[in-house]
């Protein structure tokens, strides 16, 4: 579990039905383990961010009020609904947590954390450097994930600026804050993945699609392949 935000302000001194209906090789990938790999230009799929942004211009609120993106931040931000998806914009701040790696390890570090609420297939924690994935709030009386059918593995388009990111669940964070993500995903998002000094402060929007889950978390092609799918759907039907 990611504890960022509070270990930041005490410093700073205070689809399965979706995946159904595709084909079972859909969801294989070659490297099972997530082996590291920076080419996230190979990841990229044709769904464009503006398509996708254009669908998420309005907000059915489904969060009991809104959640902060830190400790000093209005709780402006909500959770909103549309047909197979969720969805919230807000910033993005480096989770580096889980499998210590070059980039993300306690040196690089200070809040690093050696686990992830969500392990790979094989049960070793998820890597921030080499696999992109979003963080989620813990449940609360805000939002509880769950309800909205998101669990780990659930596949995310990220989407900043022009680029769209696909992306899984991987750890959860505090109760009132919201926007997070891995190392990688900042990386292929063009955003400083930096633990100390990256992440951006607006304009980042995380499309979750319910129901949906790769067979293996760690399985970045596995993503890919489901969330091109999903996006499509989501598209047109809505």
């Amino acid at each position: 579990m990611c504890i960022r935000h509070a270990a930041l302000a005490a410093a700073a001194g205070s689809a399965l039905l979706a995946a159904a209906a595709l084909p079972s090789e859909a969801l294989a990938d070659p490297n099972p383990l997530g082996a590291a790999s920076n080419d996230f230009a190979s990841y990229e799929g044709t769904v464009s961010a503006s398509d996708l942004l254009a669908k998420v211009n309005g907000c059915s609120q489904i969060s009991n009020g809104g959640y902060r993106t830190d400790e000093e931040a209005p709780e402006n931000i909500p959770v909103c609904a549309m047909n197979g998806a969720v969805f919230w914009q807000a910033d993005l701040d480096i989770d580096c947590d889980g499998q210590p790696t070059d980039r993300c390890n306690a040196a690089t570090d200070p809040w690093f954390q050696s686990e992830t609420t969500f392990q790979q297939s094989d049960g070793a924690h998820l890597s921030s450097e080499t696999l992109p994935y979003i963080v989620v709030p813990s449940p609360s009386g805000i939002w509880d994930y769950g309800s909205s059918r998101i669990m780990d593995g659930t596949v995310a388009a990220v989407i900043y600026g022009d680029r769209v990111q696909y992306a899984v669940v991987g750890d959860t964070g505090p109760t009132g804050i919201i926007g997070e993500a891995s190392y990688a995903t900042a990386e292929a998002l063009g955003i400083n993945p930096d633990p100390m000094s990256g992440g951006v402060e607006s304009g980042v929007t995380y499309i979750l699609f319910e129901n949906s889950r790769v067979s293996a978390i760690e399985s970045q092609s596995g993503a890919v392949t489901l969330g091109e799918a999903l996006a499509r759907d989501f598209l047109q039907n809505n």
